[in-house]
C-alpha cells in the first residue's frame, strides 16, 4: 500500500521540476525603439501672434472744408474707388462766406485808392513818406485776406489726392459745414500693415526693422513681414501691448483679414538639447530614457526653451548621450532595448 504512493510522490515532484525549469529559461522583454542624441546648440522657444489686417496711419487722409461752406453734392459716396484728381464732395460758399469775400474785396478797393492818393499828397509835398507807407501795409493787408478768402473758395471742389477708395463721407447735399470740418476720409492703395496682440513682456524684446514670419489664416503663402513699430500699452481687454508690421504689396489682402505670426521669445545658446519627441512626462515631471550598452535609464529631467524640433535640457542629460525618440511609452526603468535603425538620429 505504501510503494504506490510514494511513487505517486515522485511523479508529482519531476513534474513541478520540471515546470520550475522551464520558468527560469524564459527571455526578458525587449523594446524596440528609435534613437536619437542629445547635443549641444542654439535652441529658441517661439510663440504665435494673432492678428489681422488694418489700413495704416499713413494710408489714410482727410478731406476738410477750406471754409465755411454747404454741401452742393456727394459725386462719390463711402465704398466708392477713386482716382487721383476725381470730384469726392462739392461745396458752395455759405451766405457768410460770400459776405466775407464781398467785405475783402471793398476792404482791398479802399486800401489800393487810400495808397494811390498817399503817393500823390505825397508828390506834392501834403503828406510825408510815414503816411505812404502806413497806406502801403493797409493796402498789402487787405489783398493777402482777399487772396485768402479767394484761395478757400477755389478750393471747395474736394478731390482725391491719388488711387484709393472712399471710406467715409461725414455729410449730406444741403449739410452747412465750418471751415476745417472733416469731409471724407480717404483710404490709399497697397498701404495695409498688420497688428497683432503679443505679451507685454514679449514686447519689450522686439524693436523695428526686425521681421516676423506671417501666415495667412484662411491659407496662402507665409511671408516675412518688417516691424514698424511696438506699442506696450496693454490693452485693458486683451492685456496685451500690440506690435505693427507692413504688409507687403502684391498679397492680395484686404482690412479685416487675419493672420497669425510666430517670435522667438527665449534663445538658449550651446545647451543641451534632445529631439522634442524623446521628452516623456509622468504626472508633470519630464523625464527621458538614455540608453547605454542597451538598456534604457530613466533621467527626470529640467527643461529650458523649447522649439519646433528641439527642446534645451538643463539638467539630467549630457551631451553624447541616446535616448529614446520612438517607443519611449512601451518602455520602463532598466528594460533592454534594441533599435530599429542602426545610427541614432541627431535631427
Amino acid at each position: 500500500m505504501n510503494r504506490p504512493f510514494a511513487f505517486c510522490c515522485l511523479l508529482t515532484l519531476a513534474a513541478c521540476s520540471g515546470g520550475g525549469g522551464g520558468q527560469s529559461n524564459s527571455t526578458a522583454p525587449v523594446a524596440l525603439v528609435s534613437l536619437g542624441a542629445a547635443t549641444k546648440q542654439a535652441v529658441g522657444q517661439q510663440t504665435t501672434l494673432y492678428g489681422a489686417v488694418e489700413q495704416g496711419a499713413e494710408a489714410q487722409y482727410t478731406l476738410s472744408a477750406p471754409a465755411e461752406a454747404v454741401v452742393a453734392s456727394v459725386p462719390a459716396p463711402a465704398g466708392t474707388p477713386v482716382k487721383r484728381g476725381q470730384l469726392i464732395v462739392r461745396l458752395r460758399p455759405s451766405p457768410s462766406t460770400r459776405a466775407q469775400l464781398m467785405q475783402a474785396r471793398s476792404d482791398y478797393q479802399a486800401a489800393s485808392q487810400a495808397l494811390a492818393r498817399a503817393k500823390r499828397l505825397r508828390s506834392d509835398g501834403l503828406a510825408s513818406d510815414a503816411d505812404v507807407e502806413s497806406a502801403r501795409k493797409t493796402a498789402q493787408s487787405a489783398q493777402a485776406m482777399l487772396n485768402s478768402l479767394q484761395s478757400q473758395t477755389n478750393g471747395l471742389a474736394l478731390r482725391a489726392q491719388g488711387s484709393g477708395y472712399v471710406q467715409s463721407v461725414a455729410v449730406n447735399p444741403g449739410n452747412l459745414v465750418s471751415a476745417g470740418t472733416t469731409v471724407a476720409t480717404i483710404s490709399r492703395l497697397g498701404t495695409l500693415r498688420a497688428r497683432f496682440g503679443i505679451d507685454p513682456a514679449a514686447a519689450k524684446k522686439l524693436s523695428p526693422q526686425e521681421s516676423l514670419r506671417v501666415t495667412p489664416s484662411e491659407g496662402g503663402a507665409p511671408f516675412s513681414a518688417r516691424i514698424l513699430s511696438v506699442d506696450p500699452t496693454v490693452d485693458p481687454q486683451t492685456r496685451l501691448a500690440s506690435v505693427y508690421v507692413s504688409v507687403p504689396s502684391g498679397q492680395g489682402m484686404g482690412p479685416g483679414q487675419t493672420l497669425t505670426a510666430t517670435v522667438p521669445v527665449t534663445t538658449a545658446t550651446g545647451a543641451v538639447t534632445v529631439p522634442y519627441e524623446a521628452l516623456l512626462n509622468d504626472g508633470g515631471q519630464p523625464y527621458v530614457y538614455v540608453v547605454k550598452n542597451g538598456v534604457a535609464h530613466r533621467h527626470d529631467v529640467i527643461t529650458g526653451p523649447a522649439g519646433n524640433i528641439r527642446v534645451a535640457i538643463e539638467k539630467g542629460v549630457s551631451a553624447g548621450d541616446k535616448v529614446v525618440t520612438a517607443g519611449g511609452t512601451g518602455v520602463e526603468d532598466g528594460m533592454k532595448v534594441r533599435t530599429s535603425d542602426k545610427k541614432a538620429r541627431t535631427k
